[in-house]
């Protein structure tokens, strides 16, 4: 599906859970998903992604995941975040007009994360899934959601360091929840079931 985006047409896969709830606008929450870096071969089919977006379905949510500008048939060029944000929040909107009674989640892996994480502030969500985010790349510092939010990453990650991940989520008031996969490297190689366990686990007790 293409959706209309601040830079051109998003190129985005609507998800839906195996029952879906009849009605037009009977979900009661929709989840946006954004993928890793651009430049470094990220997209909406991503298998962290399509985890995510699974994950959510199986909470009985529909998913959308989409690509940035530049990537796929999105159209426009990277712009190193703030632009990808935007996209980010475009996405959301056509959510809200679909769904308009229904709770937003965001998600998303990497530079993806850092992007949800940060879209946050505009979009308000009623929960944020934030997986591996990249905290040295982007500047999250003073980026605190209000919403509960879960940090997810594995202590053996070789592309953003464990230990700047886990002081930024420390420093941040409120806390988010954070999990840790013991011996799991950034792309979760091999332990996207456990990725997805402890997704479901923290969307179980969370409002939304």
């Amino acid at each position: 599906m293409i959706l209309r985006g601040p830079a051109g047409d998003l190129e985005a896969v609507l998800d839906l859970p195996a029952a879906p709830t009849t009605g037009g606008h009977a979900a009661a929450a929709f989840a946006v998903v954004c993928h890793p870096h651009p430049l470094f071969g990220g997209t909406l089919t991503n298998k962290v992604v399509h985890t995510l977006a699974r994950t959510f379905n199986e909470q009985g949510m529909p998913s959308l995941r989409f690509n940035f500008r530049g990537v796929g048939a999105s159209i426009g060029t990277h712009d190193g975040g703030p632009g990808e944000v935007q996209d980010t929040l475009a996405v959301v909107r056509y959510g809200r007009e679909r769904w308009p009674q229904a709770r937003l989640w965001l998600a998303g892996f990497s530079f993806g994360a850092a992007v949800a994480v940060l879209a946050s502030l505009e979009a308000q969500p009623a929960g944020l899934v934030a997986v591996a985010p990249a905290v040295d790349r982007m500047q999250l510092a003073a980026v605190t959601p209000q919403c509960p939010w879960l940090v997810l990453l594995g202590d053996a990650d070789d592309v953003v360091s464990p230990q700047r991940m886990l002081e930024w989520a420390g420093g941040l008031r409120p806390q988010p929840q954070v999990a840790v996969l013991a011996g799991a490297g950034h792309f979760f190689h091999g332990r996207l079931p456990e990725l997805r366990d402890q997704v479901a686990a923290f969307l179980n007790q969370r409002p939304g």
